[in-house]
């Protein structure tokens, strides 16, 4: 299925920036936005859901009608207990995309539906594939493999063909994708879209410690580990930031219980001390702007394509 029609309006590049805790601000959406990708926020960065309503007035002032569209997270589960209130801003904003995670919700999906929005889902799997479908979702993000914060564990091509099978939205592809060549990779392969992360970590308007972004750099496939020992589900963290903590990577599985203090008793803080990052750092060389970025991937992309016309 091909990209939504509302969101094809100045989108130079099939990218989503996707939404990460405590890394994505206004700024970052904004200048995403403004040079051809999505930018989305999660909902829950902003401190407040009258902080929340004040990120969306800023944005809507920033981005015109020359500008790709944004995005906001929701997390629907109960442990956010300010679900209610942020759709609420949602909805009178009129947010055009809205990314749900932890529970595909129908009420949700009408709310959003009503004044003519989008809903993409997460998926880690075929079961959370079909429920995405069954709540009438616009489009379902397939967390593989590699992908940084949250993290899926199969296969993207695998992952790819099986959900088609199940769903005929939009799909997106998220999971080690850093470079322009990496987008058009995913879309031959079958995705509509690329959902990307780690590589706008590595921007200096995120909102994340410079070592946070020299750590990113600096790694390799090989210096990520998944594992649910930080925040109780499978997410990816750097090793680096690890072992700065006296954790050891290599005891730490993908179903690891969650640990809450580390090795010397103090308490661990998953996200803000210890840091996320997928298996794609090993296409990130450097730190560039988000508007340099978007530019740069849209360029790679049209010329990976090029290249694969011509085999």
């Amino acid at each position: 299925m091909p990209i939504p029609a509302a969101l094809l309006p100045n989108l130079k590049v099939p990218v989503i920036a996707a939404p990460m805790l405590i890394a994505s601000n206004p700024e970052l959406v904004i200048e995403t936005s403004r040079a051809g990708a999505i930018g989305t926020f999660p909902a829950l960065n902003p401190r407040s859901t009258e902080e929340y309503a004040q990120w969306l007035d800023r944005i809507e002032a920033a981005l015109g009608p020359e500008d790709a569209a944004f995005g906001v997270n929701l997390i629907v589960a109960k442990i956010n207990t300010r679900l209610a209130d942020d759709i609420a801003v949602t909805v009178s904003h009129r947010v055009p995309l809205v990314v749900t995670s932890f529970g595909a919700d129908r009420d949700v999906v009408k709310a959003v539906h009503d004044y003519g929005g989008l809903v993409f889902h997460d998926a880690a799997n075929a079961r959370h594939v079909e429920i995405a479908a069954e709540a009438g979702v616009d489009g379902i993000i397939l967390l593989t493999s590699g992908a940084g914060g949250h993290t899926g564990y199969l296969n993207p091509f695998a992952f790819l063909a099986d959900a088609r099978k199940r769903y005929d939205g939009a799909l997106l592809l998220a999971g080690a994708l850093s470079t322009g060549r990496d987008v058009a990779a995913a879309i031959v392969a079958g995705a509509d879209m690329a959902y990307m992360g780690s590589r706008f970590l590595a921007t200096p308007e995120a909102s994340v410690a410079q070592d946070h972004r020299t750590m990113i750099v600096e790694a390799g496939a090989s210096d990520v580990t998944a594992t649910a020992a930080m925040s109780g589900t499978p997410a990816s963290f750097l090793n680096a930031s690890l072992r700065r903590h006296g954790l050891d990577p290599r005891q730490l599985g993908l179903r690891h219980a969650k640990i809450d203090t580390a090795p010397d008793g103090t308490p661990l803080r998953a996200w803000k001390e210890i840091w996320s990052a997928g298996q794609g750092v090993a296409g990130i060389d450097s730190v560039l702007p988000a508007a340099v970025l978007v530019q740069r991937l849209a360029d790679d992309y049209r010329a990976a394509l090029a290249d694969a016309k011509s085999l």
